[in-house]
């Protein structure tokens, strides 16, 4: 899942403890350096306002911090740490855009083959044509394609019959997607749908010959060192040093299978991971220069997001009043069962934020309802890490 509004707008006005100290922590070869002025002050009003805990990585240059507030654990009463995992959620789809540009600068796909090319017969009937779509169009949400995870009957097995291990397979996703028509034609409009990156996942699959989550092992976790972020498939559970996550009636929902996000959002990670995954992706370092470019190329439609692929450019406001500077970012997302996050890395690469909070409640979203307490904090703490 993913919340249906902009990285930045994930944080503008979304917010269950009393406000608990922070908690600044080193890298392993760094000394900390004194975070961002605000940023203390930001994190701890986000836990004012109504989130059990906060973790936060921020870097101006080479300086890097790290921040925590409040609880990994109400029920132990835990506090957070600064290196503690939790779900993506979609922060994931990045990684999976990565790989598959990665393949084509290989010469072995091109993200302008069809969908049919690589999953023949996988997007057929009820008006849709996997011929019709290109993995260029599953990358940067302009297929049109059907999103099932926006249905309170798909969640029923877990919310109402609490089947925490419930499995879907990505492809039983995809098949309950092409029972509806599309929603437009593949290229004429943008929507966030989450088969797109099932979709990708699979070809991934069809161009390798090997499974999605080994791939991005292989290219990007190895590599770079990312000895705390994992690819569950099926496993409901967050194993290592973890934040719990909650809904809004505070009922611990860290226990839910990741299966039917698969390579749309079923990654967990760190902080400082993120960031460094990011870093990597944002400097070139992943990336060939064509596919670099491809990578940050944006479609444009009225009142939607420019969005990538699987990453969305976004101005931060860097104050209040008409005055109010911005500055250029591109960001990433995630909000599925109990975690919000969000990994923010401006135009020029020079600053980093990466935060996660411990609520999101799934139900509250397909009911149409806010999934989160309101809060200033998380928007001050944009302001603060990347303005200034």
């Amino acid at each position: 899942m993913k919340a249906r509004m902009g990285a930045a707008a994930v944080w503008v006005g979304i917010c269950a403890v009393a406000v608990s100290g922070i908690v600044p922590a080193a890298a392993a070869e760094r000394a900390p350096a004194s975070p961002p002025a605000g940023l203390r002050e930001a994190i701890e009003q986000t836990v004012a306002d109504g989130f059990p805990g906060v973790v936060a990585y921020a870097r101006r240059g080479e300086r890097e911090s790290r921040l925590a507030a409040g609880v990994a654990d109400t029920a132990t009463g835990e506090r957070a740490r600064p290196d503690h995992r939790f779900r993506i959620a979609s922060n994931t789809k990045s990684f999976v855009s990565t790989v598959l540009l990665q393949l084509e600068g290989e010469g072995r796909l091109s993200l302008d083959d069809s969908v049919e090319k690589w999953l023949p017969g996988v997007v057929q009937g009820d008006g849709n044509d996997g011929s019709a779509v290109t993995v260029r169009q599953l990358l940067n949400h302009t297929s049109g394609i059907y999103d099932p995870t926006n249905e309170p009957e798909f969640f029923a097995p877990y919310l109402e019959r609490h089947d925490w291990a419930y499995v879907y397979t990505p492809r039983e996703v995809i098949a309950r997607a092409v029972r509806h028509r599309p929603l437009f034609a593949p290229g004429t409009g943008w929507n966030y749908s989450n088969t797109n990156y099932l979709l990708a996942g699979l070809v991934i699959e069809a161009a390798t010959h090997r499974s999605a989550p080994s791939e991005i092992q292989r290219r990007i976790l190895t590599p770079l060192g990312l000895k705390d972020t994992s690819f569950p498939v099926t496993d409901p559970a967050v194993h290592g040093p973890h934040l719990h996550g909650y809904d809004l009636t505070g009922r611990d929902v860290t226990r839910f299978s990741p299966s039917y996000d698969w390579t749309a959002g079923a990654m967990i990670s760190t902080v400082d991971d993120l960031a460094r995954f990011h870093r990597a992706l944002f400097t070139g370092e992943l990336l060939r220069p064509a596919q670099q470019r491809e990578l940050l190329t944006t479609v444009q439609f009225p009142d939607e997001p420019a969005y990538g692929l699987g990453v969305q450019r976004e101005d931060v406001s860097c104050g209040s009043g008409p005055d109010a500077g911005r500055i250029s970012t591109w960001s990433t997302d995630g909000a599925g069962p109990g975690y919000t996050s969000v990994s923010l890395t401006t135009a020029d690469g020079e600053r980093q934020l990466v935060l996660a909070v411990n609520v999101y409640d799934l139900g509250a979203e397909l009911r149409k309802e806010r999934p989160v307490p309101r809060s200033t904090g998380l928007s001050k703490a944009q302001t603060a890490a990347l303005c200034g």
